[in-house]
């Protein structure tokens, strides 16, 4: 899918101080991402803190991006979770029609066998109207899908078409990518290999720093795609830091930090997420304003 190749973000949810959803900066957000040259826009995903969302607060966050983002951009919704049942039911009662495609994680805290995996994602594909993402971050899971799993899912389900992969594991993302159908993507979830992702035939990402620095992330994945090695690595290079400070203390604490030094929304998060310590803060506030005042290729 054309519309799934470059760089998405997982967007974040805004909250006020007083934890209420922030309606006004999560337009702000969409608009920042668009001005910005981001390529596709996920909305529900973990980074979202959709686990503390209840029903009619994940309806706001919905209705509000696709206001805000008003046809310009491709969106994908997370839907998934740990009962295959009510995954499935979500799916035939939502409307799917202002998505290209939903983000679907793999079962978490039940830790199923592989062929468990396989028998969840069999019953979403055959749920789903629309195309489905795999997504695999064991590190949040507690379970990892195989290589051998996700051909099979891909090679059995025309509308299964990528994967999300987080698994942290560049080896298990080559055999992904050699083994895959063609026409299979396979996305990079961890923005530390991106680029490795890609040049080993990856599509790009699904990325949390891109949204805090979208036109770096944006222009960066694009040379990529383009092969343009040294120029890639000089923008990765230049976020390098940025990366491992806004997942040192938990995410999304670190990505609304950096939010709240752009300007954009306040850095509040639901517990049991905590805001990052003072120092932390001090250091992201200091990295953003580093990087947004250097242009490598202007």
């Amino acid at each position: 899918m054309q519309s799934l190749i470059g760089t998405g973000v997982a967007l974040v949810t805004p909250f006020k101080k007083d934890f209420s959803v922030d309606v006004e900066a999560l337009k702000r957000i969409v608009q920042y991402q668009i001005d910005n040259g981001i390529d596709y826009l996920v909305i529900l995903g973990t980074t979202a803190e959709n686990a503390t969302l209840d029903d009619q607060e994940k309806e706001v966050v919905i209705k509000t991006i696709i206001d805000a983002n008003n046809g310009r951009l491709p969106l994908v919704l997370g839907v998934g979770g740990n009962d295959t049942h009510q995954v499935v039911t979500e799916l035939k009662t939502r409307d799917l029609s202002p998505f290209v495609a939903i983000l679907s994680v793999s079962p978490y805290y039940n830790k199923p066998t592989q062929e468990g995996i396989y028998q969840h994602f069999k019953s979403i594909a055959q749920a789903s109207s629309i195309p489905v993402i795999l997504y695999n971050v064991p590190g949040r899971t507690a379970s990892n899908i195989l290589p051998s799993t996700v051909i099979r899912l891909a090679t059995d389900f025309k509308n299964i078409v990528a994967i999300k992969e987080a698994a942290g594991d560049l080896v298990q993302a080559m055999k992904l990518i050699q083994h895959k159908p063609k026409d299979f993507l396979v996305i990079s979830g961890d923005d530390m290999v991106t680029l490795p992702i890609i040049f080993a035939g990856g599509s790009g990402v699904i990325s949390v720093i891109g949204e805090g620095f979208p036109k770096q992330t944006s222009d960066m994945v694009r040379l990529a795609l383009q092969n343009k090695v040294k120029e890639s690595y000089e923008l990765h290079y230049l976020l390098l830091d940025s990366i491992d400070m806004i997942f040192e203390q938990g995410n999304p604490a670190g990505i609304k930090e950096i939010f709240k030094s752009l300007g954009l929304s306040e850095n509040t998060v639901r517990l049991p997420l905590v805001n990052v310590d003072e120092n932390l803060a001090s250091r992201l506030h200091k990295e953003e304003k580093r990087i947004n005042k250097i242009n490598l290729f202007d």
